[in-house]
């Protein structure tokens, strides 16, 4: 009785964990991932992106959170980088850069121990020019898979138990949500405001009525502005407020330096409960990052700390129409 009691108590934890604490994924990197969080930041500089992410905390001990992405957004313009490959429109005119549409989609496997997910995400953006700056909005569909391994949750004796609130073996359910952004961009700031995961969906695992949980709705605002302090050196502080709904909010502090436009390195601390540096480098249409995150807490003392990698291809012209929102 006593082991079944301390695994409900683990059970709802790792749930409640993964439905409320951190139910969407998280990355050091936002400030290359803004459309992750903001879907109205799809196609927000014009070029094609293309971008690989590769996470894993507290390495070194089994079943602790890992996260892969491969993330894609695009400006649709009239001579855009896909539709110039396209041969149906060789033989047609040539058409304006302008465009106003955006379009992009990610694929994010999110696993931490016996729960993983599995994020299929399609977004479209509509871009407002206005002059010096820029304002857009972008709507996302979110389908995303849910898995249970209950053969992973057993007790220190490496016995399981029957319950009605644990599934035997693996169980997976579907999910369909949406995601609503809006977002201001100028040439050395930028703003914006997302709410994801719209429709508060329910996940249930067992058949027992009392392992219904709801995944919350999450407000998150982002903004930078950069400094640009000599013709090698910029300066760009950022932040990510993330608010849950019935939990505490997650905020990040970032301060970024760009030199020569190629290489840039920084700090990043969460809510105080963890910190971060970070750097990479430009060459040619490739951009290569990576982070050291070290929390805060005793657990993580006893691991080799959080590690993300991120690789990006932006694809297109430097003629393009908001050159000037170059971020990297």
């Amino acid at each position: 009785m006593i082991r079944k009691a301390a695994l409900h108590l683990l059970l709802i934890f790792v749930i409640g964990f993964s439905a409320n604490a951190q139910q969407f994924p998280y990355f050091t990197h936002y400030t290359f991932n803004k459309f992750v969080n903001n879907p109205a930041a799809a196609g927000i500089d014009g070029y094609t992106t293309v971008n690989l992410i590769a996470r894993e905390q507290w390495v070194g001990i089994g079943g602790t959170p890992k996260t892969h992405a491969l993330v894609f957004d695009s400006r649709i313009l009239g001579d855009s980088y896909i539709l110039q490959k396209l041969p149906i429109r060789k033989n047609e005119k040539p058409r304006t850069r302008s465009g106003n549409t955006a379009w992009g989609g990610y694929i994010i496997n999110d696993a931490n121990g016996p729960i993983s997910k599995t994020y299929l995400n399609g977004t479209y953006a509509y871009h407002l020019d206005l002059g010096e700056r820029q304002v857009s909005f972008g709507l996302s569909m979110l389908l995303f898979q849910n898995r249970l391994d209950g053969d992973q949750l057993i007790t220190h004796d490496g016995s399981s138990v029957e319950d009605d609130l644990i599934p035997n073996g693996k169980e997976s359910f579907w999910i369909m949500d949406a995601n609503f952004g809006v977002y201001l961009a100028a040439r050395d700031y930028y703003a914006g405001y997302s709410t994801v995961q719209l429709f508060n969906s329910k996940v249930k695992f067992g058949v027992n009525e009392k392992g219904v949980y709801e995944l919350k709705r999450q407000h998150n605002l982002i903004g930078g502005y950069r400094f640009f302090l000599t013709n090698r050196i910029d300066l760009e502080p950022s932040t990510l407020i993330k608010i849950q709904e019935t939990a505490r909010a997650q905020i990040d502090l970032t301060a970024k330096f760009i030199i020569d436009k190629r290489y840039w390195g920084g700090l990043n601390l969460r809510s105080g409960t963890a910190l971060a540096i970070f750097g990479g480098l430009n060459y040619d249409k490739y951009y290569f990052g990576y982070a050291f995150e070290y929390d805060f807490n005793t657990f993580a003392k006893q691991t080799f700390a959080t590690h993300e990698i991120t690789v990006i291809a932006r694809f297109g012209d430097a003629a393009r129409r908001y050159k000037w929102l170059n971020s990297y």
